[in-house]
């Protein structure tokens, strides 16, 4: 539960850093043009969050089934200042979800990403910048299968267990409003582990998984609550663009290696493809893929497919009529 309290506190921090009252117009999914006073700040925010549910019972069914019950939130927020050459984006995205079947609830989704930019012009598609980039988890995880006999599950990650910030600087290529890339040649990454208990490993005979407090973890030697990687390279491209009317699609790509350890490349992409049917409803597909050898020897891949409520709001305003509002979250970065 209090998971569940942080994750909607949050996501009322991004909603109302989305709806200040210094924007010159904003648009919403309930109405299409909301007027608000003039912007003398030159901020422009966006924010975009949804409700998923499913549930299924049965009773005397032949066929047979499992009551059950999802409940998942999305939420991406944006707040983009610029003021002649210089420009600073603040971006959040956060997911949280739940399933449960036969009196077992378990995580269905969950993510934390925050990411600062703050650039400079120097060619009409060249910034200078420098970024942070912040990522954990808003609950504990768990493995449910291959565990020993007495036991169901294993706690695997937890809030700060991991968590990564990276702090990265260099040159960003932007040809188009809806992409970017950015390579940066120094970019330290932190990495926390503050709940010791997701210490596991894999038993070489059996394949079972154990709690074992002497294993790394996340990259986290034993007993130890930080790991630094100070000399390091970081690549990101980032596209964010509506594909018709009612389709619209993220997706950010990252590499990241320390200079001493060029065998051991960590890749992660994020992609959220979401339709929009009605004023009220949409569905969302969103899909991460993550190599890291210090997570895991294999491909990690999370997948979701959710159809729900929708609400979005957005003061961002066309480059040609600065009069005129966008479609929310218009290449976020």
């Amino acid at each position: 539960m209090k998971k569940i309290l942080l994750f909607i506190l949050t996501s009322w921090l991004c909603l109302n850093n989305a709806i200040a009252q210094d924007s010159l117009r904003a648009t919403t999914n309930f109405k299409d043009t909301v007027a608000v006073r003039i912007d003398t700040s030159y901020w422009q925010r966006s924010f975009s969050g949804g409700v998923n549910f499913n549930q299924a019972s049965f009773s005397n069914w032949s066929g047979g089934g499992v009551n059950s019950i999802a409940v998942g939130g999305v939420v991406a927020a944006r707040a983009l200042y610029e003021k002649g050459k210089t420009s600073w984006d603040n971006t959040a995205d956060l997911q949280l979800g739940y399933v449960t079947q036969l009196g077992n609830t378990r995580k269905a989704a969950d993510q934390i990403i925050l990411i600062s930019v703050l650039g400079h012009k120097i060619a009409p598609k060249w910034d200078l910048f420098i970024s942070g980039t912040f990522n954990t988890f808003f609950a504990a995880g768990y493995r449910y299968d291959k565990l020993p006999a007495d036991q169901t599950s294993l706690k695997v990650s937890n809030f700060f267990a991991p968590a990564q910030f990276t702090l990265a600087a260099g040159i960003a290529y932007k040809p188009t409003d809806w992409f970017a890339l950015r390579i940066s040649p120094i970019a330290p990454r932190f990495t926390f582990l503050a709940d010791q208990s997701v210490r596991v490993r894999q038993d070489a005979v059996t394949g079972l998984y154990v709690l074992d407090p002497t294993q790394k973890a996340y990259g986290v030697d034993p007993g130890k609550s930080v790991r630094t990687e100070w000399l390091a390279f970081q690549l990101q491209a980032a596209l964010n663009k509506n594909l018709s009317e009612n389709v619209s699609l993220s997706a950010r790509y990252q590499i990241f290696t320390e200079y001493s350890q060029l065998d051991n490349i960590n890749h992660r992409l994020d992609l959220i493809l979401t339709a929009k049917i009605s004023r009220y409803l949409n569905t969302t597909f969103g899909l991460i893929a993550l190599y890291n050898k210090d997570f895991s020897s294999e491909l990690q891949i999370q997948q979701t497919l959710a159809l729900g409520l929708s609400y979005n709001l957005s003061s961002f305003r066309k480059k040609k009529d600065p009069l005129k509002a966008t479609d929310p979250l218009p290449g976020r970065f």
